[in-house]
C-alpha cells in the first residue's frame, strides 16, 4: 500500500518559506519528513509528495527519455500541481524551495528546466537532470539569481558525477546561482553537511519573508 503524501508546519500562507521534499526511488514521504525535521526551522511548512508505487518513474534517469514514459510526464504533472495548490493556498513562488533526493534530486533539476521560473531556491540532493549522455536541455533565464545547491559524490554509484557537473553548467546557464559540492566518500545518502547547508540557504529564504518569526531547532 503506497505511503500518502505528508506536510507539516505552519500553513502555506502563514510560513516564512515552503519547501516541497521528494524522495527517492523506493524510499518514502516518511523519510524526507525526516530529513525536515533535521533540518529543523519551524517557520517552513514542508511537504512530501509520494510517488505511485515508491517509483517517480521505472528506468535509470540516463536512459532514454521515451524509456521513462508515460510516468515521467505524469511525475512532473505532479509537481506542478503540488506548487499550484501551494500558491492557491497563499505561498509564493519565491519563498517555495524545491528539494529532492536521488530520483527525487534528478525529478527536481528536470522539473526546474522544463518548467524556469524564479523560485526561492533548489535544494538537489545527489541528482542530475534527465536523459541520456548527449541530451542538450533548454537554456532560459529565468531562474535568475536563483540559489541552488547541488551535490554528488565520488562513490556513488547512481548518479555520475560528471552528469551533476553537467547539471550544475546548464542551471548556471539558466541564470541560477549554483553551489555544487561533490563528496569524496559519501554514501547514497543525505549528509550532516548536506543538512546544515540546507538549513542555511531556508533560512535566508525565510527571512526574506519574516524574519522575527525564524528560529531555527539546532
Amino acid at each position: 500500500m503506497d505511503e500518502p503524501s505528508i506536510a507539516i508546519g505552519p500553513e502555506p500562507q502563514t510560513a516564512a518559506a515552503v519547501a516541497i521534499f521528494v524522495h527517492g526511488r523506493g524510499r518514502s514521504p516518511s523519510e524526507m519528513r525526516d530529513l525536515a525535521l533535521s533540518i529543523g526551522l519551524p517557520a517552513v511548512r514542508y511537504a512530501m509528495p509520494a510517488a505511485p508505487g515508491g517509483s517517480w518513474y521505472p528506468e535509470s534517469f540516463l536512459a532514454p527519455i521515451e524509456k521513462n514514459e508515460p510516468a515521467l510526464s505524469r511525475s512532473l504533472d505532479q509537481y506542478a500541481r503540488l506548487i499550484d495548490e501551494l500558491i492557491a493556498d497563499g505561498a509564493s513562488s519565491e519563498n517555495i524551495v524545491l528539494c529532492g533526493f536521488s530520483q527525487g534530486a534528478c525529478l527536481t533539476a528536470e522539473f526546474l528546466i522544463r518548467n524556469p521560473r524564479r523560485y526561492g531556491g533548489a535544494l538537489i540532493f545527489t541528482g542530475g537532470l534527465i536523459g541520456p549522455p548527449g541530451t542538450i536541455w533548454p537554456v532560459r533565464p529565468a531562474l535568475h539569481g536563483m540559489p541552488v545547491y547541488l551535490t554528488g559524490s565520488l562513490v556513488d554509484e547512481w548518479v555520475p558525477v560528471s552528469r551533476v557537473e553537467e547539471t550544475g553548467r546548464v542551471l548556471r546557464d539558466s541564470g541560477a546561482e549554483v553551489d555544487i559540492k561533490i563528496f569524496k566518500e559519501r554514501p547514497h545518502l543525505v549528509c550532516e553537511e548536506e543538512i546544515a547547508s540546507a538549513r542555511i540557504l531556508l533560512s535566508a529564504i525565510a527571512r526574506q519573508r519574516s524574519p522575527e518569526r525564524m528560529t531555527a531547532r539546532h
